[in-house]
């Protein structure tokens, strides 16, 4: 039998840390929404092991892999004796912000899940994502959630009137930003360290209204105090953005992708073009429906 998973990425339209935690973590809570660009896997059962491969060859095949780790923990958490064998077309960037990775392992648990006739309840694939990242429960559900704790606390949530027939774009410079390293540089920046609370409940809260100057600021991200520093062109192009229209722009994530929000699919593609006229080529774009 084969199976075929889209594993789609994600932006997040908040990212706001609220300190360290004794176990070495950070606590935080942030606003993710699903975004419309995908990977592909496919997925076939086999007498015993995970084979993995892919079609981007910087990414490891083996358990450094999160889509290997994740088989693995299904197999092993479910006693299943046989294997799996997985090819993953990736077309999200690597170390972007978006998740890519994450939604992978996600798929993964989903797809061997419905391979193998459903053998694990929805409380034990959660606690193998929560395992596996922090991201990696948010792409188990399809909607935009509240995430808490150290992201793996996930609440569902309905799709947002303000964000209704908008679109995205996204760049990614052509190279990634260390989660490991962003969170480390934190230390330096005590107001992004420790934000204030109830950042991401307000944005919930502005994102029902249609009122833009309130949705727009409440956008943040903690982690844009190292990451623009250290890379100023990022900063560059979300002044660019502004400047030509976005109605809000941000880094997602750890980076290194920015996104920005239009009134629709046709604004950005528009937009688009201008960005490769005026910084070139080189990065990695896409144009996605809200």
């Amino acid at each position: 039998m084969r199976l075929e998973k889209k594993s789609p990425c994600k932006v997040n339209l908040l990212l706001n840390i609220l300190g360290r935690r004794a176990d070495g973590f950070h606590e935080l809570e942030s606003v993710l929404h699903p975004v419309k660009l995908y990977d592909q896997l496919t997925f076939r059962r086999r007498s015993a092991g995970v084979e993995l491969s892919c079609s981007d060859a910087n990414l490891p095949a083996d358990a450094q892999n999160l889509v290997h780790r994740a088989a693995t923990a299904f197999l092993q958490a479910a006693g299943i004796n046989e294997g799996v064998a997985i090819r993953l077309e990736k077309k999200i960037p690597l170390a972007a912000g978006l998740g890519g990775g994450s939604g992978n392992a996600a798929a993964t648990l989903i797809a061997l899940n419905e391979l193998f006739d459903q053998p694990l309840a929805a409380v034990k694939l959660n606690e193998l994502a929560a395992a596996l990242g922090s991201d990696v429960p948010f792409f188990l559900q399809d909607r935009p959630a509240l995430a808490t704790g150290r992201g793996e606390k996930i609440r569902s949530l309905d799709f947002f009137p303000a964000l209704r027939g908008k679109a995205l774009l996204l760049i990614h410079p052509g190279f990634g930003i260390s989660t490991a390293w962003a969170y480390q540089a934190l230390a330096r920046f005590p107001a992004a360290l420790n934000g204030r609370p109830g950042r991401a409940q307000e944005l919930i809260s502005n994102l029902q209204t249609n009122n833009w100057p309130a949705v727009a600021d409440g956008f943040y991200n903690s982690l844009e105090a190292p990451a623009l520093e250290k890379y100023p062109i990022l900063g560059l192009f979300q002044e660019f953005l502004r400047a030509h229209g976005a109605l809000a722009t941000l880094m997602s994530g750890s980076g290194s992708t920015t996104f920005a929000l239009f009134e629709n699919v046709s604004a950005a593609g528009a937009l688009l073009d201008q960005f490769k006229a005026r910084f070139g080529e080189t990065c990695w774009t896409a144009v996605a429906p809200v």
